[in-house]
């Protein structure tokens, strides 16, 4: 998909911005803070841009991406994910498409892909890409909930496309089906709630409240862009390097539990997910072994108890004493005295019987 903006074209954006980021629902995510102005604004970014030519590559799935949900002893990740790196993939492509622009119109050109202070919901709907639904996301009629965007700033003074008015109506199963209620009022999302958030944003534990709710989802979430009635008339993505890798799709928790610095980092070397680092995905990981009910992956979270990452530990703490306390118990007399980092040890704390707690 292709559409064109002006730069002035989404004045709501930036006292949208401000009220989230007022509210504290951008979490940890203190970039977005740093950047607020230049966001809100895109002459901000670059006073000469004229224009914005907004982008939209399909990436819809082949499978049902909630199917996996029902797979407790496997990991779910997040459709875009699957894939390598959108980023690497889109980016060239942008390059290329603004080298025509110039070469056959003039002007100057840069090019984003969601790597610098650039709204690009708001600006696709100006575009007349799709419209941002009421959990936020972009939606467009021709594909539904599955696009990636990129942006094309220009100085040539390109006419503008119709923006695309809301089509939600009176649907909010996108609000209804949010594992952890992230969403406190249509259109507002609190990302310190939102499991994309917390699996890939958060760098710390993540809160014991929400743990259990998280389910088997090890990265990102895909719910509430999956339950989407406009999903009727999406289509499978033909870009053959975003397609969803066979050990991505519904990946083994046991055999992620395995996963030491190097064998993490050749498993995802072309994925977004590598950017979060194996201390984080393993955090998710057992939580999802934590969730999981199978008693049989007790000794994955029990191997993972002396992890060097006190992130790992502390997770590792919390899955096995949900899988069989007793041996979480029996583990505890000789690691609560050794430990020192405070975070694990509220972990272990949290995790005993009142007699344990006494005990060590």
């Amino acid at each position: 998909m292709v559409g064109v903006a002006r730069p002035d074209s989404t004045p709501r954006a930036a006292e949208r911005l401000r009220h989230f980021l007022a509210a504290g629902a951008h979490g940890d995510m203190e970039w977005m803070a740093r950047n607020a102005g230049r966001r809100g604004d895109p002459r901000a970014m670059w006073a000469d841009v004229r224009a914005i030519v907004m982008l939209g590559v399909n990436y819809g799935p082949r499978h049902d991406p909630l199917a996996v949900l029902k797979e407790r002893r496997r990991g779910a990740v997040s459709v875009y994910a699957q894939g390598d790196d959108y980023h690497e993939v889109i980016k060239p492509r942008l390059k290329n498409l603004g080298r025509w622009l110039v070469d056959n119109a003039g002007g100057d050109v840069k090019v984003f892909v969601d790597t610098a202070a650039v709204m690009e919901k708001p600006l696709a709907e100006a575009a007349g890409l799709g419209w941002q639904g009421k959990h936020t996301n972009l939606v467009s009629r021709e594909w539904g909930s599955w696009l990636f965007l990129g942006a094309i700033f220009t100085t040539l003074d390109l006419p503008p496309d119709r923006p695309e008015r809301d089509h939600c109506g009176t649907c909010h199963a996108c609000l209804d089906i949010c594992p952890t209620a992230a969403f406190p009022a249509p259109y507002r999302l609190d990302a310190r709630r939102c499991i994309s958030y917390l699996t890939i944003e958060h760098k710390g534990p993540i809160a014991r409240e929400l743990r259990p709710l998280m389910g088997n989802r090890i990265y990102g979430c895909d719910d509430c862009l999956a339950v989407c009635p406009w999903n009727k008339f999406a289509q499978a993505g033909r870009e053959i390097k975003l397609a969803a890798r066979a050990a991505l799709r519904a990946p083994a928790l046991a055999d992620l539990a395995r996963l030491d610095d190097a064998s993490f980092r050749a498993l995802f070397a072309k994925s977004a997910v590598r950017r979060i680092g194996r201390a984080r995905f393993l955090r998710n990981v057992l939580i999802a072994i934590g969730n999981s009910a199978d008693a049989t992956l007790a000794g994955a979270a029990e191997r993972l108890l002396d992890d060097p990452s006190p992130l790992i530990r502390g997770a590792a703490i919390w899955a096995l004493g949900r899988l069989d306390r007793a041996r979480l118990e029996r583990r505890a007399a000789e690691r609560c005295a050794a430990e020192t980092n405070l975070d694990v040890i509220e972990e272990w704390v949290a995790a005993l019987s009142k007699e344990t707690r006494e005990m060590t």
